[in-house]
């Protein structure tokens, strides 16, 4: 018997097969999306040394809930709305604890030796990377929950409005208003 190729499967392919106990289906399911649940709490929590663990707990409970997906094609919906309930459950936990600022904050980023982008464009991209992701942290909460769920998230405005309990109306005015408010911040970048 043939090994089925799991790389080849879509995401809602690799979703029913996990839901019927398909371990490997279930880790090729994790490899696939875990970098894109890295990239939006990056985007959303602040404290950079907590993002692994939001991650990891995302996928856990990614894992221990995926049987109970009962439509396997919203499953990107469903992936975010346990994104954005993990990083709510963080910002209560945080507000509880008195916070700390390390004098060691500050990011040291490696200039690796890559041949196909010279180290000074590399440098200028990290650093218009970097006023991004400042910019984005900057803004309201529910401004940048909106944004990084249409923007990182590919989210539809009805689909975030679900998540966040939102009118679709409110939704379309938080998302645009945290465009003019990063379009205003980055003006200097562009």
């Amino acid at each position: 018997m043939l090994k089925p190729s799991y790389k080849k499967k879509s995401l809602q392919e690799l979703v029913i097969l996990a839901q019927n106990n398909d371990y490997k289906a279930l880790e090729e399911l994790i490899r696939s999306v875990q970098k894109t649940v890295y990239t939006m709490l990056e985007y959303l929590v602040s404290n950079k040394s907590s993002i692994s663990d939001l991650t990891q707990t995302v996928l856990i409970k990614m894992t221990r809930g995926i049987k109970t997906l009962k439509e396997p094609e919203k499953f990107s919906t469903w992936l975010n709305r346990i994104i954005s309930n993990v990083y709510y459950d963080e910002m209560r936990r945080l507000k509880s604890k008195c916070l700390c600022i390390s004098i060691d904050d500050e990011e040291c980023r490696e200039i690796m030796d890559d041949k196909n982008i010279p180290p000074p464009d590399k440098c200028a991209a990290n650093e218009v990377d970097k006023l991004v992701k400042e910019s984005i942290l900057a803004l309201p909460e529910h401004f940048k929950v909106a944004i990084i769920l249409r923007e990182f998230g590919g989210l539809s405005y009805q689909e975030i409005a679900e998540i966040t309990h939102a009118g679709v109306g409110t939704v379309k005015s938080r998302i645009a208003r945290a465009r003019a408010k990063l379009q205003n911040e980055l003006k200097h970048c562009i």
